[in-house]
C-alpha cells in the first residue's frame, strides 16, 4: 500500500486548526509586548512565508510555527513543512565566522570549537520525531495557557553531526559531572530569563545524542538552530537546544526557569483545572505513545467508496507496534498496516482501507508501543498542557 501519496481530499479544510483559542499567553512572557509588524500574521491564520509552506501561525512575537497535519504523509518531513518552536526571538545575527560553541564545567580541558572543528569530527545521522511537550495543548480541558497548538507541533526529519559524547570525551568528564547543559543563542527580551536547558549524563553519552549541524541532509536553517543544536532523541523537543553556543557539565541538575517551574509534569494525577506545587512534578523527559491521523480531515466531506484512513504514530524512546482504526466512534477497532520505513525514534506512517457508505462517522486512532502503552482515550490534563496523546479523532460525511 502506497502510504506516501496525497489524497484527493487531502486539502479540503484545515478548520480543525484554525478554531483554536487566541486568548492564552506564555507564562513566562512577562516583557512588555514588543510591537506587531505591519500586517502581522494572527494567531491561528495559515501563511506562506519563504522557507515555511503554508504553516500556521501560533506566535508571530516569537516566531512558532505549526504544521497542518496534512502535512504528516511521508515519513521525512520537508523542512518548509516542518514546525518551528521558538521560547524567544530567534538570533539576530548568525555566521559560521563568529559562531563559536565552548564546551565547559566538570571537565578536565574545557575546549572552544568553531563550526570546521565540528566537520572533522565523524559525523552520525539519527532520524528523529521531534515533537513539542506541549503539542495538543489546545485540547486539554479545561484550557490551560501556552502556546495553543493544535495537533502539528510535531515532526520527523533525519539529523546529522558529531556525538555529543565524543565532544565531552575530548574534554574529559570528571566523576563529578551528572548533568549536561545546552545554552543558546536565543535573544532574551526584558528580563525574560534564558532558555537554558540540562539532561542526565546518561543521555547525554548515549550514541544517538547529536550536536546536529544537518536536517535532511542540508545544514541546519536558521529557524531550525544554524549552525548547531543539540538533537537529544527521543525526548521532548525542548531538550534540543538550538543555535548551540555552550555545553556545560554540571554536577547537578540545572537550577533555572525552563527547568523548574517550566517542563515539568505532576507526580500524581491532578484533577482538572487544580494547580500543582513544582516540588510534586518532575521533568518531562520521553515523549508518550501517540498517533495522529492525517487524513481525512476534520469537517471533510467524502464521497462514498473506497477510502483511505491514514496518519503518522510515535512512541519516543519505544516503538510503535500497532495502530488500529475505528470507523464508528471506538465501539470496535481495526489493525491499520504499518509502513515498512521504520527507525528507532521515528514515527511509523500507517494507513487503513475502508469501503464507506453514506452516513456521518466519527474516525479515531490509536497506537500502542513494545512497552505496552496504549494510547489513552483521555489525557492526563497537567497545568501546562504537556504530553497530550488522547486517541485521535476527526468526524466526516460520506455522501
Amino acid at each position: 500500500m502506497e502510504l506516501h501519496r496525497r489524497v484527493g481530499w487531502h486539502m479540503n479544510s484545515r478548520r480543525t486548526f484554525l478554531q483554536q483559542s487566541s486568548g492564552a499567553v506564555l507564562a513566562f512572557a512577562t516583557a512588555k509586548t514588543l510591537p506587531a509588524p505591519a500586517l502581522a500574521p494572527r494567531q491561528g491564520d495559515s501563511i506562506t512565508i519563504p522557507g515555511e509552506d503554508g504553516m500556521i501561525v501560533r506566535s508571530s512575537r516569537f516566531f512558532d510555527l505549526e504544521s497542518p497535519v496534512e502535512y504528516f504523509d511521508r515519513w521525512l518531513t520537508p523542512v518548509p513543512h516542518f514546525f518551528v518552536r521558538n521560547h524567544m526571538h530567534e538570533p539576530s545575527e548568525l555566521s559560521e565566522q563568529i559562531w563559536r560553541l565552548t564546551v565547559g564545567g566538570e571537565v578536565d580541558k574545557p575546549i572552544t570549537l568553531v563550526l570546521t572543528d565540528l566537520r572533522k569530527l565523524a559525523s552520525h545521522s539519527v532520524v528523529n520525531t521531534l515533537e513539542c511537550a506541549g503539542n495538543g495543548r489546545s485540547l486539554h480541558r479545561p484550557q490551560v495557557p501556552g502556546i495553543q497548538w493544535g495537533k502539528g507541533a510535531v515532526g520527523t526529519a533525519k539529523f546529522s553531526g558529531p556525538r555529543l559524547k565524543d565532544l565531552l570525551q575530548q574534554a574529559g568528564v570528571k566523576t563529578s559531572g551528572k548533568h549536561v547543559m545546552f545554552r543558546g543563542l536565543d535573544e532574551v527580551p526584558g528580563k525574560v530569563p534564558p532558555f537554558i536547558r540540562s539532561i542526565p549524563i546518561e543521555k547525554a553519552l548515549d550514541s544517538d545524542t547529536l550536536i546536529a549541524t544537518h536536517m535532511n541532509d542540508a545544514p541546519l536553517t536558521k529557524h531550525h538552530g544554524f549552525p548547531a543544536r543539540a538533537l537529544v532523541p527521543g525526548w521532548v523537543g525542548a531538550a534540543s537546544c538550538k543555535w548551540l553556543t555552550e555545553i556545560k557539565v554540571l554536577d547537578s541538575e540545572f537550577v533555572g526557569n525552563f527547568m523548574s517551574p517550566g517542563y515539568r509534569f505532576p507526580n500524581q494525577p491532578v484533577k482538572p483545572g487544580d494547580s500543582v506545587k513544582p516540588e510534586d512534578t518532575h521533568v518531562v523527559t520521553g515523549l508518550n505513545v501517540k498517533s495522529v491521523i492525517s487524513g481525512p480531515l476534520d469537517g471533510s466531506t467524502l464521497k462514498a467508496g473506497k477510502l483511505t484512513v491514514h496518519g503518522a504514530a510515535w512512541a519516543g524512546e519505544a516503538e510503535v507496534v500497532k495502530v488500529e482504526v475505528s470507523i464508528d466512534g471506538g465501539s470496535s477497532w481495526n489493525a491499520a498496516e504499518l509502513g515498512h520505513e521504520q527507525s528507532r525514534y521515528a514515527w511509523r506512517l500507517w494507513a487503513y482501507s475502508w469501503n464507506s457508505k453514506p452516513g456521518d462517522y466519527a474516525i479515531r486512532s490509536r497506537a500502542t508501543d513494545n512497552q505496552g502503552r496504549v494510547q489513552p482515550a483521555e489525557a492526563v490534563w497537567n497545568p501546562s498542557g504537556y504530553l497530550y496523546n488522547a486517541v485521535d479523532e476527526v468526524k466526516v460525511h460520506v455522501a
